[in-house]
């Protein structure tokens, strides 16, 4: 497995794995194609693609406040499963951050998903009680 920096020649192979791992996505808000290559643009190191013979099996979309370190679209493709690329793309986030001198990785995890509460956990990730997590759009696209 390699793990590399994405391109937007990437998009449609992202798009592709994000549907098959169950992941919800805008493809006509933030994760359009144009959306995304400004995003990439921007912070080229912060989307991370991990592959096997040259075919995506997973990713990871980083974010900063340029405090705390955020993976986002940790997604791995259903038939690669447990096979730790997952824990490969978050140590690669962990370096990433580092570089930038971010000392705190955060994830936002939906209650209900355990297996990946359980694999931050054994990647030393704590789990907090007492967060809330609010929000506001301007539309349901972004």
């Amino acid at each position: 497995m390699q793990i590399r920096k994405l391109r937007i020649s990437d998009y449609e192979a992202v798009t592709s794995l994000w549907s098959r791992a169950g992941l919800p996505f805008k493809p006509k808000g933030r994760d359009s194609r144009k959306a995304i290559a400004m995003q990439m643009k921007a912070n080229p190191e912060f989307f991370l693609g991990a592959f096997t013979d040259n075919h995506l099996v997973g990713t990871a979309v980083l974010s900063c406040d340029a405090r705390k370190g955020w993976i986002n679209r940790l997604a791995v493709d259903p038939s690669y499963r447990r096979r730790e690329i997952a824990k490969a793309l978050i140590e690669e986030s962990e370096r990433v951050f580092r570089k930038l001198g971010i000392k705190i990785f955060c994830v936002l995890i939906e209650d209900y998903n355990e297996v990946s509460k359980e694999l931050f956990k054994k990647c030393g990730y704590t789990e907090h009680h007492d967060i809330l997590y609010f929000s506001k759009r301007d539309s349901d696209d972004v």
